[in-house]
């Protein structure tokens, strides 16, 4: 079983509030399963109930860097099972499920908003602004209380650039594209060689596989000529203008 808090977690990204969270039966689960996963050192993204088989309790949780691996939602189910059997905050038999957030994630807190910058996303409002609630378009960044969103489906005199209130904030996803999957296949191969490299399964990348700056490289330099041009395409050229010279300035009895 991995070790959910190896390596060094950000306490503040751990801690920090979601900007949306859920009423009712949902709520009483959160309480319970919020300080379990941050004492793992997990976060919780969101919480799903369904009447899938009867009922389900969907629990979405990723580390403070936005990682998830199978090992962790193992090591989470078992850690939370016996929690949520002694506060019974449901009242009828319910099956667990541990997720991880996915490729077209929730975005909950504001570090998500800053992290997936760039990128498309679709929002809905709890309170309308600029006379509609939802929203669809490319991530700016985060401009003090507000996401600034560049919207890409204006219609004809419409400002395309909007700042949206983070409390007023509903609902927000990231749209699936083919930039979003491939920069979240590149964090869970890095995730996962970090992780198998804390737990002593991978060695540690050699000195020499590090990325070096090519301005500091030792390799040797090919000389240049005084006018700039490199000795070898010189050389060439002396070679061209040879073959080229008549065969009456050849001595054939010369020696090399």
């Amino acid at each position: 079983m991995t070790d959910p808090t190896h390596g060094s977690v950000d306490t503040e990204l751990l801690a920090e509030p979601r900007l949306v969270v859920e009423p009712g039966v949902a709520a009483r689960v959160s309480a319970v399963a919020t300080p379990v996963l941050q004492g793992m050192g997990y976060r919780l993204v969101r919480i799903k109930i369904s009447g899938e088989a009867g009922c389900t309790v969907q629990i979405m949780a990723e580390r403070p860097d936005g990682t998830m691996q199978i090992e962790d939602c193992e090591a989470i189910s078992k850690a939370l099972s016996p929690a949520l059997d002694v506060a019974d905050p449901i009242d009828r038999a319910y099956r667990l499920e541990i997720s991880s957030p996915g490729i077209d994630r929730p975005l909950v807190r504001r570090s998500d908003f800053e992290r997936f910058g760039g990128h498309l996303v679709k929002i809905e409002m709890a309170v309308a602004q600029q006379g509609r609630k939802r929203f669809r378009g490319t991530l700016q960044g985060v401009d003090g209380d507000c996401v600034r969103l560049h919207r890409d489906d204006t219609s004809a005199g419409e400002d395309a650039d909007v700042r949206l209130v983070m409390e007023d904030i509903a609902d927000a996803r990231l749209i699936l594209t083919d930039e979003l999957i491939a920069e979240s296949m590149r964090r869970g191969k890095a995730a996962e060689r970090e992780l198998r490299q804390s737990l002593g399964l991978e060695p540690p990348p050699p000195p020499h596989a590090r990325k070096s700056d090519p301005s500091k490289s030792n390799k040797p330099k090919p000389k240049l000529k005084p006018d700039g041009k490199n000795a070898r395409n010189k050389t060439k050229e002396q070679r061209l203008a040879a073959e080229r010279r008549p065969q009456a300035d050849i001595d054939p009895t010369r020696g090399d």
